[in-house]
């Protein structure tokens, strides 16, 4: 009998990575892809309901609040999202006995540091939106004891909003970009990440607690941007600036670069560079 996989935020940059991928583990895996319409994780009676009827072995958490800035000004529904919504579902994974991969970030940090976090450093969001989902890792840790977080970062792919397509969209349309040069941190595609978290799933017996998983080495925005432009054939003069040139509501970590050799030395993943997984995903986008 094939395993039940529920991805939750199926319509996202990354559920759209997991809804990729499912033809190759369809022998495997019977896959049930849900949005916000299908599967209201901040309803707890929709929730109990849902994993009722479907019984999943593995719940996939990849919806998130993710409006970092406008989090400032709307706390409720950041925290009723992150935190709430995945209380509901750690509880129905508890009662399930269902295994929960949720997917977190690294704005649990506050960046202040000039050494790579570990899973186990202490955190210390500095908006809304890591608080938010802080406290959602928490709750999930704390109401399923079959919990497996994902912490990952500057996350993109060939779906939806993301760093990467709207620089793309931009160098169509500029001459010039200014791009903060002071941030540092680790480009992660979201396939990358899915085929981490069908590795996590495949592999018994399992280890269960907080991991991190991105691409490497560490980066900044600027050079990011300017691999973007190299590889899609781009002319555009890209500017540095500081993050005081571009300030926002939120404050962003400084310098956020996590750890991976947890990941490695527990489940074997070895992450990609983030410049060859960069370099594919452009190709992708260059073909639609």
């Amino acid at each position: 009998m094939k395993k039940k996989i529920l991805v939750i935020g199926a319509n996202g940059q990354l559920g759209n990575c997991f809804r990729k991928l499912s033809g190759d583990f369809e022998n495997r895996f019977e896959f049930n892809f849900t949005d916000s319409e299908t599967l209201d994780i901040t309803d707890a009676n929709n929730v109990s309901e849902f994993f009722s009827d479907f019984k999943p072995d593995f719940c996939i958490n990849a919806s998130a609040y993710t409006a970092v800035d406008l989090a400032e000004t709307e706390p409720e529904k950041a925290f009723a999202v992150n935190a709430d919504g995945v209380a509901n579902l750690a509880e129905a994974c508890a009662e399930n006995k269902t295994v929960l991969l949720h997917i977190s970030t690294d704005y649990v940090f506050d960046g202040e540091t000039n050494i790579s976090y570990s899973e186990d450093n202490f955190t210390s969001p500095q908006g809304v939106y890591g608080a938010s989902k802080l406290k959602g890792e928490e709750l999930a840790l704390d109401l399923n004891p079959n919990t497996i977080v994902l912490r990952t970062s500057w996350l993109y792919s060939e779906f939806n909003k993301n760093f990467v397509r709207t620089m793309l969209h931009l160098f169509s349309v500029k001459d010039e970009l200014g791009i903060v040069t002071d941030q540092f941190g680790q480009p992660t595609n979201a396939t990358d990440l899915a085929e981490a978290v069908m590795k996590i799933i495949e592999t018994e017996p399992k280890t269960f607690g907080i991991f991190h998983f991105s691409n490497y080495p560490e980066t900044t925005w600027f050079n990011f941007a300017q691999k973007i432009a190299e590889y899609s054939g781009s002319e555009i003069k890209l500017k540095p600036i500081t993050t005081a040139d571009f300030p926002t509501p939120a404050k962003r970590p400084a310098r956020s670069t996590m750890s991976l050799n947890k990941i490695e030395s527990v489940y074997g993943i070895e992450p990609k560079y983030w410049e060859h997984s960069l370099e594919e995903c452009i190709e992708i986008l260059q073909k639609q």
